[in-house]
């Protein structure tokens, strides 16, 4: 399978962003697949069944600012968590069931067996003016020749910074060009001279901590995660990210959202999801400003979440499927979409002098982050399926032990490496970037 390379997410970070925030030429929201008149699609309600959006403030919004503009068909938006949601397609397919289109991450898709999709390619053929990225397009076929998905959204995590906190940077530090070990400088700066520790991990117990220490401090610590797990490489990792937690504020085990503790002052310097950020920049434009991701020895490696459209076979209105997503990615409702839940769009276009400016912050660390000469995409686990819950277990433990228990590093890496190569033969996924390609399960070296 072809991987997501840092050019094709140049074009997104850079281009993506939707055509403009509201009308203008070519941002209409069709109902109706193109080429196809009202008479031709089903009006049968079906049920949206995605893997994103699923926090209550997400999901309101794309139901009240997204969904309720489709009126081709009545749409009911069902999220899921990985596991449930790969056993209900694996369900319907085989008794009639509601759900018509699913959306899903890369990852959701290649744990399944691609067979249960319908071949998108008349579909993708027709959207071709959208201006979806060709590496997008391709990672959409999974390594076949079908078009299994079309892209949807996309998102990504960056620094979060308060101007505040600019004045106590490292002497000759830029905080668009910084390193882990930087960082922690940085935020001991800011714990001394203060008297208050104001950098903030995402570490409360729905935050995407795992996802930080699989796309970005493993990589590039190690230039790997699976392979590399309990390398020297690794152990270096967890020690400076020992000395990081030191001035970390000691609400980071409480906080899932940065935003919140953002906003309210309690953390300066935030490393989060754009969608759990946005809020902050949203309430007080005026005060932050967006930074890449840190570097590591490996250089600076940032995780791309793509997120497609797909058709199961067992749809339950083929035709109001395809019509849903043609409607899902018209320019408008791509930036819709990007205003309500601040993912990103996934079609090509110059950048709208009016994006308001909290996006603006956002997209702005979005493209320097791509931009980075030494910058490398890693990609979400794939095909782990109802085993990734125990995948993303081991980053946390190891988290939890090493970090805030204190045991001895290399000792708790060896075990949880144990743990994480028996999910991988119990799944038999294969290695996926930043490891090198796998012929079977993906071994810790």
């Amino acid at each position: 399978m072809r991987y997501l390379k840092a050019p094709a997410a140049l074009v997104l970070a850079v281009g993506m962003i939707a055509t403009a925030c509201g009308g203008g030429s070519g941002g209409g929201t069709p109902s109706t697949s193109p080429g196809a008149s009202a008479a031709t699609v089903s009006s049968d309600p079906f049920v949206m069944l995605s893997t994103q959006l699923n926090t209550v403030t997400e999901s309101e919004a794309l139901r009240t600012q997204i969904l309720n503009g489709f009126t081709a068909a009545k749409v009911e938006f069902r999220g899921e968590a990985a596991g449930p949601f790969a056993d209900r397609i694996v369900a319907e397919s085989k008794t009639k069931g509601t759900v018509g289109v699913i959306g899903g991450l890369h990852g959701d898709f290649g744990a399944l067996d691609l067979n249960l999709f319908e071949d998108l390619t008349p579909l993708a053929t027709k959207l071709k003016d959208r201006g979806f990225p060709a590496e997008f397009m391709e990672l959409g076929k999974l390594g076949t020749t079908r078009q299994i998905y079309i892209p949807w959204m996309q998102a990504t995590y960056i620094l979060g910074v308060n101007k505040q906190a600019l004045q106590y940077l490292p002497s000759g530090v830029s905080v668009d060009n910084i390193t882990y070990q930087q960082l922690t400088q940085w935020c001991k700066n800011i714990s001394d001279q203060t008297g208050r520790k104001r950098c903030g991990l995402p570490a409360g117990p729905m935050s995407l901590l795992h996802r930080l220490i699989q796309g970005y401090m493993y990589p590039a610590y190690t230039g790997g995660l699976v392979t590399t797990y309990k390398s020297p490489e690794a152990a270096q990792l967890w020690q400076d990210l020992k000395n990081l937690w030191q001035y970390t504020n000691p609400q980071s085990l409480q906080i899932d959202f940065m935003q919140e503790s953002m906003l309210s002052g309690e953390v300066w310097v935030g490393f989060d999801h754009v969608a759990r950020l946005v809020k902050a920049f949203e309430g007080k434009p005026n005060d932050f400003v967006a930074a890449p991701a840190p570097k590591g020895p490996k250089g600076l490696y940032y995780m791309s979440v793509l997120a497609g459209l797909g058709i199961p076979k067992s749809s339950v209105n083929k035709s109001g499927a395809e019509a849903f997503i043609d409607y899902m990615t018209t320019p408008a409702v791509q930036s819709k979409t990007l205003t309500a839940v601040a993912f990103f769009p996934v079609i090509g276009s110059a950048l709208p002098a009016d994006l308001p400016p909290h996006l603006k912050i956002e997209a702005d660390g979005v493209a320097k982050q791509a931009k980075s000469p030494d910058a490398k995409v890693a990609l979400l686990p794939i095909g782990l399926g109802a085993k990734g819950g125990e995948f993303n277990k081991v980053q946390l433990d190891t988290f939890q032990r090493i970090v805030i228990k204190g045991e001895d590093i290399q000792k708790v890496l060896t075990e949880q490496a144990a743990i994480l190569q028996a999910v991988m033969n119990d799944t038999k996924a294969p290695c996926w970037k930043p490891d090198p390609p796998s012929t079977g399960p993906c071994q810790v070296k």
